[in-house]
């Protein structure tokens, strides 16, 4: 029972995120053009992280929104892009990594090459900017990471081996750093889209006909999910209401993951 004798000044859970910074890695993908929208619309200067030619677009299409192109397959790319992005957003208070890579094969006949590089994208890039961005978070008293993982992670997916364990890795990840930093004023969750129609999707169905019509009739709510509804989530979690809701996996998937 909590002790009321002393009782701590709730957080303020009011407004948005007016005032707030957030970096968006990937943020040019389907899903991650999305969260841009979506934190811009609840107050935050966004910055898009990508390295993708459309990033610059997105950017532009995001009221006050930054560029910090980089390429996050690249290790020496990714502490340069941390250098810049120190120039551009000395601070940054919410995290959203939504960059992601898949390649698509049965895990006996898949390339350890591939592995290497989702390891990258997936992981090593995450955590290594987390982990440049998270002291400051500590130090201001507010932070919000939230990690795109995939439902996958949770079930398995067949012909994604490599794939699924890296997002799984990230599910890892933000329970520890919710552990880690909860006191501090930080929360740290993971969201896990279900079948997304988004272009990396589109890219598999091209070679798998009748991919989309059989992933929708899996579904209890009988359609793919779309961007948007990933980022009404994450959106959420970023806000100052969520500010008591960390260590969680949110399955955004129309039912077809439950927990």
């Amino acid at each position: 029972m909590a002790d009321s004798s002393h009782p701590r000044p709730l957080p303020d859970r009011s407004g948005g995120l007016a005032g707030r910074t957030a970096l968006v890695t990937g943020g040019a993908g389907g899903i991650g053009r999305a969260v841009c929208a979506e934190l811009a619309g609840k107050g935050a200067a966004v910055v898009v992280a990508d390295r993708d030619p459309d990033s610059a677009r997105t950017a532009e299409a995001v009221p006050g929104g930054r560029l910090l192109a980089v390429d996050l397959d690249d290790p020496g790319g990714v502490e340069a892009g941390i250098e810049r992005l120190r120039a551009i957003a000395p601070r940054v208070d919410v995290l959203v990594h939504c960059a992601g890579i898949a390649v698509v094969a049965p895990f006996a006949a898949s390339d350890p090459a591939d592995w290497d590089r989702m390891w990258r994208v997936n992981v090593r890039a995450p955590m290594r900017i987390t982990q440049a961005l998270l002291p400051a978070m500590t130090e201001s008293g507010f932070g919000r990471l939230v990690f795109i993982s995939s439902d996958g992670a949770r079930a398995g997916s067949a012909g994604e081996a490599a794939y699924t364990a890296t997002k799984a890795a990230l599910l890892g990840l933000a329970k520890t750093l919710a552990r880690e930093t909860a006191a501090a004023g930080v929360t740290s969750n993971a969201v896990c889209p279900g079948p997304t129609d988004t272009p990396m999707l589109r890219a598999v169905a091209d070679a798998h006909p009748g991919l989309v019509a059989e992933l929708a009739r899996r579904i209890p709510a009988r359609r793919l999910g779309t961007p948007d509804d990933v980022a009404a989530a994450v959106g959420f979690l970023c806000t100052p209401a969520a500010g008591y809701i960390t260590g969680q996996t949110l399955s955004v998937s129309g039912g077809i993951t439950m927990q």
